[in-house]
Parts: C-alpha cells; sequence; structure tokens
C-alpha cells in the first residue's frame, strides 16, 4: 500500500479543503476509511437502513452533521464513523481530505476527510442507521464506473456512478468517489 505520507501528497490538507466552498447551508463531515487487501486499496462505505427518511438504502460513506457549531469537523467525521460503524478514533490516521461537496436534496456541504485503518476491522453497526458496511476496492470501483442519467424528483441529471456487484454508488458519495479516485490514480 502506498504510505501515509504519499496519500498525505496525493490529498488535500484539511485546511486547504476547509478554505474551499460547495453548495449547502449545513456543514456535515464523513470519513473515508482505506485499507490495504491483497494489494488494493479498500474504502470502506455504508448501506443506510432502507427505512431511513433521508438517503434510505443508499450507500455513503460513515458521517452527518456536526453536534455542536464548535466542533471540528474532523472530530465530527471520527465521532460518527464510530457511532455508525463501531470505528474508535484512535484507529484511524487521517492523512487528508478532499473537497466539500454539496447535495442537492438535503442542502448540506459534505467535508470529506481520508484516513488509514488496519484491515479487518470488527464492525459494529448501529443498527437504527446502517444495514450494512461494505469494502469496496479502489481499482473494483474505477471499473465500475459510468456516467449515467438519473431521475430526482422529476428532474433529469447526469452523474458518475460506480457499481460494483450490484451495489450501485451515485449522488454526492460517487462525486467524492470520483475525487478521491482522481486524486490517489498513481498509487491504484
Amino acid at each position: 500500500m502506498a504510505s501515509c505520507d504519499r496519500l498525505r501528497e496525493l490529498l488535500l490538507t484539511p485546511e486547504a479543503a476547509a478554505e474551499m466552498d460547495a453548495p449547502g447551508s449545513t456543514d456535515a463531515a464523513v470519513l473515508i476509511p482505506l485499507f490495504e487487501r491483497e494489494g488494493e486499496l479498500h474504502a470502506v462505505f455504508t448501506e443506510r437502513g432502507a427505512d431511513l427518511h433521508r438517503h434510505g438504502g443508499e450507500i455513503s460513506f460513515p458521517g452527518g452533521r456536526r453536534d455542536r457549531p464548535d466542533e471540528d469537523l474532523r472530530a465530527t467525521a471520527l465521532r460518527e464513523a464510530q457511532e455508525e460503524i463501531g470505528l474508535a478514533p484512535e484507529a484511524v490516521e487521517l492523512v487528508g481530505a478532499l473537497s466539500p461537496t454539496g447535495t442537492f436534496v438535503t442542502s448540506y456541504r459534505i467535508h470529506p476527510f481520508v484516513g488509514v485503518i488496519e484491515p479487518e476491522p470488527e464492525w459494529v453497526l448501529q443498527p437504527t442507521e446502517v444495514a450494512a458496511v461494505l469494502e469496496l476496492s479502489l481499482p473494483a470501483l474505477l471499473r465500475g464506473y459510468e456516467a449515467k442519467r438519473l431521475w430526482s424528483r422529476g428532474v433529469p441529471f447526469k452523474t458518475p456512478t460506480y457499481t460494483i456487484d450490484g451495489d450501485f454508488v451515485w449522488g454526492a458519495t460517487a462525486r467524492i468517489v470520483e475525487e478521491l479516485l482522481d486524486r490517489l490514480s498513481p498509487v491504484i
């Protein structure tokens, strides 16, 4: 696997990402946990519970809104990953960030942070939010890319999508994946 130092070179610093703007009125943060398995980088995703009011059944990264207005967004991402999938903050080495990404339906401005974890962690799912944890290889995500025309609330839009073994990643998560794959292309 690429060293943490190499990943830091390819990603934005959290400070540089914080200076960037994106559409959205509510700040949120996600963690993109990365680990190596069989010589390939993998990212950890969650499948949200199908009965959730917002984004039910969709694939996303662990994350959510700040608990307090002054909470550092890195702390938000780490806290949410612990709450949703049982990933302890001390088990994550933050190596960088990606550009903030806006959501169209919920008006979130999502701040993605990238962290390295040990392979094969034991996931502890928050059953009211998370239906499953998905560990998807970055090379498989690249192979599963397709620009698709989708519909939301009767409005067509073109978006990047990623399909791996029937798991469909789209929307804000797919836009985050697109930047992740682009930035990490030298080590994928």
